[in-house]
């Protein structure tokens, strides 16, 4: 614990999510006063709800990880819902923080910001060079006007507003329902399911030949920690491990720790998506000491005991 964190009243925004479920026992650890309604206690489309809200709570710091999220999938069924609900979330709660004087706003963007054809490693310096990956574009460009507003409050009224870009985000909890996952838990959940059905073969959307980078939860759980504690800048910063793997090797790997056998086909008639995910994660390390510590093995490791020990209680 640190005397930073004692005198924090934080109010966190998605805290019973994937990302929020991790962040806020590590949030309660530092000695800080937290406050994570649900999003059936406190829906962060209604402005009055949420002003008032934040009035009578009254937060020195605020935590937004809250957002409309999905797949490849759930992104080109829900283009306009996605824009929306995620922008409007932001741009209110931020307006709001300023109106009542909180201190600290620490914003999570996202990587689907990034242009479509970024040069790897992703460095934040490339945020604003291009046109985001078609069917993430809705939701990475909502996410983007955060760090726009944020900036501009800086500039205006002095807001200090810091947004953090996290790479793919893995581990224990993560959504595993096949209309709203991402990659790693619909992989997991694919070849389980494959497996216990006689190892019938798996088929996978893409040509398998698109990279990812892939963040252990609880390592981005400590990032933003750290950060909410160490960075006051207006710059944005990549939070990621600096790694990058295909989607095939990938499935290889989930195939072999599952211990599936029946094999792999790529239907190369959905899109890959962005072509490259890699960060440059020297600013992270640079400004507030961020470095994961978890490898994608291990962590790839604890998400498939969880599943399989949650599927079957």
């Amino acid at each position: 614990m640190t005397p930073f964190w004692p005198a924090q009243r934080v109010f966190l925004t998605g805290g019973h999510g994937f990302l929020g479920a991790h962040l806020l026992p590590r949030l309660q650890a530092t000695g800080a006063t937290v406050s994570a309604p649900s999003h059936e206690e406190l829906d962060l489309l209604d402005v009055a709800r949420v002003h008032r809200a934040l009035r009578e709570w009254r937060p020195t710091m605020i935590v937004h990880l809250a957002a409309r999220v999905g797949g490849i999938g759930a992104n080109r069924e829900n283009p306009g819902r996605f824009f929306y609900e995620n922008a409007m979330m932001g741009v209110q709660l931020i307006e709001s923080a300023r109106l009542l004087g909180v201190a600290k706003f620490v914003c999570l963007g996202t990587v689907c910001a990034y242009p479509k054809f970024t040069p790897t490693p992703f460095r934040e310096d490339d945020l604003w060079n291009g046109y985001p990956e078609e069917t993430n574009a809705p939701y990475g460009l909502a996410k983007k006007m955060h760090l726009v507003q944020l900036q501009g409050y800086r500039a205006q009224y002095g807001f200090n507003g810091i947004y953090l870009l996290p790479a793919n985000l893995h581990g224990p909890g993560d959504n595993f329902d096949p209309a709203h996952s991402h990659v790693i838990p619909a992989l997991v959940r694919k070849f389980v399911e494959a497996r216990d059905a006689g190892q019938q073969p798996v088929e996978i959307w893409g040509t398998g030949a698109a990279s990812r980078e892939f963040l252990y939860v609880e390592d981005c759980a400590e990032a933003i920690v750290l950060a909410a504690e160490r960075y006051d800048g207006g710059d944005p910063v990549n939070v990621g491990t600096g790694d990058e793997i295909t989607i095939k090797d990938l499935a290889a790997a989930i195939a072999r720790l599952v211990g599936h056998t029946g094999g792999t086909r790529f239907n190369a008639a959905y899109p890959d998506g962005q072509p490259r995910r890699r960060l440059d994660t020297a600013r992270a390390a640079a400004l507030f000491g961020f470095r994961a510590h978890t490898s994608l093995e291990d962590g790839l490791v604890r998400t498939i005991e969880w599943y399989e020990r949650t599927r079957s209680a």
